[in-house]
């Protein structure tokens, strides 16, 4: 898939570590050929990013929060003049209090499940108004990365549950407003991963092991595998998907009970 994605270019929000699901995603399109920028918040996450980004040959990394208006228009500043058009934005950005990811959903404060919602779900209307002006002239993808706690009840994932289904709907209103332009709206929904959000789950362990366990692969996602979709998504072989919560889960959405040995 060198060639895939040759010419190009966009832009990458969220990468964490070198396990981040951003990360996995990024490294995949620089391999199909794409010219990649990046986000990050704050100086600790530019240090752990530089490197990585250095590793699929980029230099351009833009310091944003996602809740400052004022930070997004200079970041989407600063990439407009290096870039005048962008092919795609990948967002993989989401925050909630750790205090809360444990117990009842009950127990929901107020402000965290406005942070909540604001961090995991508005920035990606706010992303998408940024980027649309950068994709008006030829189309282009807009990604972003959900949880099937978004349908169904999983111990712990609480208010996050919440914030994908709002990022769902949002994808598929996003997808309906901007498909006239070309522009296609989706998001990837893998399975339990080890990365430094999913460690915040309370329980991520036991639940990284029971699907492992069930899925009808027997395997959770992998870094490349949610990174093949991505690709996919953002190539020509995309054109016609828009509006798709795309499922990376070794078909664990499929199951109605554990596999019998498990029962």
């Amino acid at each position: 898939m060198s060639e895939l994605l040759k010419g190009k270019r966009g832009l990458v929000m969220g990468v964490a570590n070198d396990r981040s699901i951003a990360w996995g995603i990024a490294r995949a399109l620089h391999e199909a050929g794409a010219e990649l920028a990046f986000t990050y918040q704050g100086e600790a996450f530019g240090k752990r990013l530089q490197p990585l980004a250095e590793s699929v040959g980029s230099d351009l990394m833009v310091d944003v929060d996602v809740t400052d208006d004022a930070s997004l228009d200079a970041g989407f500043e600063t990439l407009a003049a290096r870039w005048p058009t962008i092919d795609f934005v990948v967002h993989a950005i989401a925050f909630s209090d750790k205090s809360e990811l444990t117990g009842r959903i009950l127990n929901t404060s107020r402000s965290n499940f406005r942070n909540s919602l604001d961090i995991s779900c508005y920035s990606f209307i706010e992303v998408a108004r940024r980027a649309h002006p950068l994709m008006v002239e030829n189309g282009g993808t807009l990604l972003t990365l959900t949880y099937d706690g978004s349908q169904r009840v999983f111990p712990n994932y609480n208010v996050m549950g919440v914030a994908k289904a709002a990022l769902e709907s949002a994808t598929r209103y996003l997808a309906n407003d901007l498909g006239p332009e070309g522009i296609r709206v989706n998001a990837i929904s893998p399975g339990p991963m080890k990365t430094l959000a999913g460690a915040a789950i309370g329980g991520a362990r036991k639940t990284y092991k029971f699907t492992e366990q069930n899925t009808p692969l027997r395997s959770n996602a992998t870094l490349e595998a949610v990174g093949g979709t991505a690709v996919y998504l953002v190539s020509d072989a995309g054109a016609c998907t828009t509006g798709e919560i795309i499922r990376v889960d070794g078909g664990y959405h499929v199951l109605g009970m554990p596999q019998y040995d498990f029962l």
